[in-house]
């Protein structure tokens, strides 16, 4: 078996490059993860790209429910490792449930190699399946498209990490810019905002797309205030932000 992992970018389909398109119609079956009524709008977006690409009257399409991760063992990795088993288990059910499938492809968020599990999720498929990755828009593409702004300064570095990393570890050493995601505590306001300009978005690249940008100091609580409001209106918030030593 062949299994696609398709980068959609962030659910605009917009977002998909011809390659994708092309993937998506050469598939046998395509799996859709349901997690929940908090968040159906990720698998409404993920079945209007397939209403709207899809031609090939042959490809299947099988949805799932994700398993809920485990928040009672201590150990980070070991939930994270554990639900990771527990999603490859899904798959294969999904896939085994479908006769005469060669071919299987799941629409990743974003870009199936930045801070994106399903290539791990894979290869604990038993028998590992040939993988095929389609790159896709990066929230941080479609971030740094919103602003209209470089990721770096000229030929300085930048650090990716996470909102849990920039909380318990501070600022990371020899770099004047960052970029955070994963982050439900909003991390930056243990910072001094006088000492950084951030450039903020939420569902960027979709038709919710909300951003801020800005001193810290002067927007760090409209950014936490737009933040919550966004996320008990829909439910679910996925943002972003770049932050730069002024």
């Amino acid at each position: 078996m062949k299994l696609t992992l398709i980068g959609i970018g962030t659910g605009n389909p917009e977002h998909l490059t011809l390659q994708a398109i092309r993937a998506i119609n050469a598939q046998d079956l395509i799996l859709i993860p349901r997690k929940g009524e908090g968040k159906a709008d990720l698998a409404d977006l993920r079945r209007a790209i397939c209403d709207e690409v899809l031609e090939n009257p042959e490809t299947r399409i099988a949805e799932f429910d994700l398993p809920i991760r485990d928040q009672a063992t201590a150990d980070y990795r070991q939930r994270v490792d554990d639900w990771h088993g527990a999603i490859a288990e899904v798959w294969h059910e999904t896939i085994a449930a479908h006769s005469g499938v060669r071919r299987t492809a799941l629409l990743v968020w974003g870009d199936p190699s930045l801070y994106d599990s399903t290539l791990r999720i894979a290869a604990r498929l038993n028998p590992v399946p040939e993988i095929e990755v389609i790159p896709g828009i990066a929230s941080l593409q479609a971030l740094t498209a919103a602003h209209a702004i470089p990721i770096n300064e000229i030929g300085a570095p930048f650090t990716v990490t996470t909102g849990r990393r920039l909380r318990d570890e501070g600022w990371p050493e020899g770099v004047e810019t960052i970029v955070v995601i994963l982050d439900g505590g909003c991390a930056f306001q243990d910072l001094p905002g006088e000492a950084f300009h951030i450039w903020w978005g939420g569902y960027v690249g979709m038709a919710e797309q909300i951003i801020c940008a800005g001193p810290l100091a002067e927007v760090c609580d409209r950014i936490v205030k737009m933040r919550a409001e966004a996320r008990a209106a829909h439910g679910w918030i996925m943002d972003i932000y770049v932050l730069r030593r002024l």
